[in-house]
């Protein structure tokens, strides 16, 4: 009986951590040609990931996926909210990654809080009106490490700025990839030390890092593992 109750216990878990792929993972089942647009700082840019999620799409989807990337590296929110009609609109995608946070933090740039709720709400509420039926996912990266106040790429207060897409995707119902939890519980058991293996200058990972940490989490959280 104590057996039955643990995979009762198992299955119910399993339910409850279930989610539905993205839609357009569920359009690309369906054998609809997908636009993926990529929004965001260097990490995006030229971030491994990207690169390497479309080689997945491109494995279970062959000749469906176009992706575009309109990141730019050393930016944040508020070249986003000045960007989004170039660099995300005029592609009309069918799905759009947004990521600003980890240089939202960024001391020199001195966005406030505010500032940078203001600039999120106004990317999200432009790409909802001009393009309705375009899916968007809200991703908090890394943290930075080893960056001293006085450095150019110091963060401050950096969990608060995260905070704010994990917020707008909350009271919005959108998808957020949160792979600032896998990148901290790394730091807690291994140090700077082992979270500088995968990530040397304490900002952007290298391609092992992204395949490890990151591009594993995307693929759960849109469903891709499961059409497999």
């Amino acid at each position: 009986m104590k057996k039955i109750g643990l995979l009762l216990v198992a299955f119910a878990s399993a339910i409850a951590g279930y989610a539905a792929p993205a839609r357009f993972i569920t359009a690309l089942e369906a054998g609809k040609a997908q636009h993926v647009v990529i929004f965001g700082t260097s990490l995006s840019k030229s971030g491994a990931w990207v690169p390497q999620l479309k080689e997945q799409l491109d494995t279970r989807f062959p000749g469906l996926v176009t992706l575009t990337n309109g990141a730019k590296g050393g930016q944040n929110s508020q070249w986003g909210r000045t960007n989004v009609d170039a660099n995300v609109i005029a592609h009309k995608p069918d799905v759009v990654f947004i990521e600003f946070a980890i240089n939202d933090a960024v001391t020199r740039f001195n966005l406030s809080l505010n500032e940078v709720r203001a600039n999120v709400d106004f990317i999200l509420d432009r790409i909802a009106t001009a393009l309705p039926q375009c899916e968007i996912i809200l991703q908090v990266m890394n943290p930075a490490v080893g960056k001293a106040e006085g450095d150019p790429s110091h963060r401050r207060n950096q969990d608060a700025y995260q905070q704010i897409y994990r917020d707008a995707a909350k009271q919005r119902g959108l998808l957020l990839i949160d792979h600032s939890i896998a990148w901290n519980a790394l730091l807690r058991s291994e140090g700077e030390a082992g979270f500088k293996r995968f990530i040397p200058d304490g900002v952007h990972p290298r391609a092992e890092g992204y395949a490890k940490f990151v591009v594993p989490e995307i693929t759960r959280a849109i469903g891709l593992e499961s059409t497999r």
